[in-house]
């Protein structure tokens, strides 16, 4: 072995030996940037809902309530009836997933009705999100799921019914559950 071998070796060990030693590096600087978060703050966003409609709030809503709600807060973003433009298309799209123009929408891509509450609860209207009640946010789903053609136009989406709308691609998506430590 050679000496600049035997150097390497002799700075490995130490080094080596400083990590296992009890040296801690200094902790890293952050930017101080920003407060933390109150638990009240946590809680108010914590708001997920799951496929399963695990975490939905109390409210309802019906197609024609949701639909005076996306004329005031939704069409200037989405175009009427969920047509698109200047932002993406709400409605339409069945039967174009497999071709070479493939239109994503609700209808046509979404595969649970409880995501698009969710979508909207947590991120609409876009220069205001989590703005909206939650009998708001159901009126608006059943609004957009009505116009898709997946509920009628009396329908009311709530806690109890949301999570049982079919939607048309739910079957080409897979659900992976975390092992939820077993």
């Amino acid at each position: 072995m050679s000496t600049r071998d035997l150097v390497c070796v002799a700075l490995a060990f130490v080094v080596g030996g400083c990590a296992g030693a009890g040296v801690t590096p200094s902790p890293i600087e952050s930017p101080n940037l920003g407060v933390e978060a109150t638990p009240a703050q946590i809680a108010g966003w914590d708001i997920s809902v799951g496929p399963d409609g695990i975490g939905l709030p109390p409210g309802k809503g019906t197609p024609a309530t949701g639909a005076t709600v996306y004329e005031q807060k939704c069409l200037v973003c989405h175009g009427a009836k969920g047509a698109g433009q200047p932002n993406d298309r709400l409605v339409g799209g069945q039967g174009t997933l497999a071709s070479k123009a493939p239109v994503r929408t609700i209808g046509s891509y979404w595969p649970y009705a409880t995501t698009v509450f969710d979508y909207v609860r947590r991120s609409m209207p876009y220069i205001q999100p989590h703005s909206l009640s939650d009998n708001e946010v159901y009126a608006v789903t059943a609004y957009l799921l009505h116009l898709n053609g997946i509920i009628g136009e009396n329908d009311e989406m709530n806690a109890q019914t949301l999570p049982k709308v079919k939607m048309p691609n739910q079957s080409n998506f897979i659900v992976v559950y975390p092992s939820r430590g077993k």
